[in-house]
């Protein structure tokens, strides 16, 4: 037997990246996933096309509550259960931190509605059947902008404590769901490839000399899943780079 098999897992913000990556993996140790994105709709098709165990690809924007059930929906009435949420699916704008007035209401809106409320809504939705499972797990995505004063804006980094945050207080009061957090620095993704400039400033002061990539962070998550005996936890990954800033 595969190491995940019999398991159902979603894995929001999935069409690339980090959520790409998690979903191979797990779909490679026998998982059945859901992988989902808000707009990238032939991405997400592809991804799941190309996955073993009965995939399903969900186009929802996890920002909308309606669209954060009809994802919660469609995975238990295609598979009856669910095991594993990842919650990765996220937005940033870069705003230098200085600068507040170029952080507009739009974009803090929206960096908080994404990541925080979206975040909240989904797993607030799949929490009573992840304590039907007999190892229900979340893991949140999150930042080590949540963690120290950095990341693309304040609004970001903001939004990444408060998932933090929201990491300990659900692995406190919802157990034996266990909830548990990576908090990848820089990471190279689609998202930030023309970000030549930030991945040269972490190369020059990371102990390790790189940014993350998304591997890196798919197995920081692979790694809670398999301890049975983790919940709470912020798994920083992060080459080193918040002992030397």
């Amino acid at each position: 037997m595969s190491e995940f098999d019999g398991k159902v897992a979603i894995v929001t913000g999935s069409s690339s990246g980090i959520g790409e990556r998690t979903a191979q993996r797990l779909a490679e140790l026998g998982a059945r996933v859901v992988v989902n994105s808000a707009s990238s709709v032939e991405a997400g098709e592809k991804l799941a096309a190309s996955l073993p165990n009965d995939p399903l690809y969900v186009q929802a924007d996890i920002s909308d509550k309606t669209q954060c059930q009809k994802l919660i929906d469609a995975t238990i009435a295609k598979y009856g259960q669910l095991d594993v949420l990842v919650n990765n699916a996220g937005w940033t704008s870069l705003v230098p931190h200085h600068d507040l007035e170029s952080l507009t209401d739009d974009i803090f809106e929206k960096t908080f509605k994404v990541n925080v409320f979206g975040t909240w809504y989904l797993t607030k939705m799949a929490m009573p059947y992840l304590h039907k499972s007999e190892d229900g797990n979340v893991v949140n995505i999150t930042s080590v902008a949540g963690v120290r004063p950095m990341g693309s804006s304040v609004a970001y980094s903001m939004t990444k404590a408060a998932l933090n945050q929201m990491t300990h207080l659900l692995a406190k009061s919802q157990g034996p769901v266990r909830v548990n957090a990576v908090a990848p620095g820089l990471v190279e993704t689609p998202w930030t490839k023309d970000w030549a400039t930030q991945h040269a400033g972490i190369a020059a002061i990371n102990p390790i000399k790189r940014s993350a990539t998304a591997d890196d962070c798919a197995e920081a998550v692979l790694a809670l899943l398999r301890n049975k005996y983790i919940s709470g936890h912020v798994l920083v990954v992060d080459g080193g780079l918040t002992q030397v800033s």
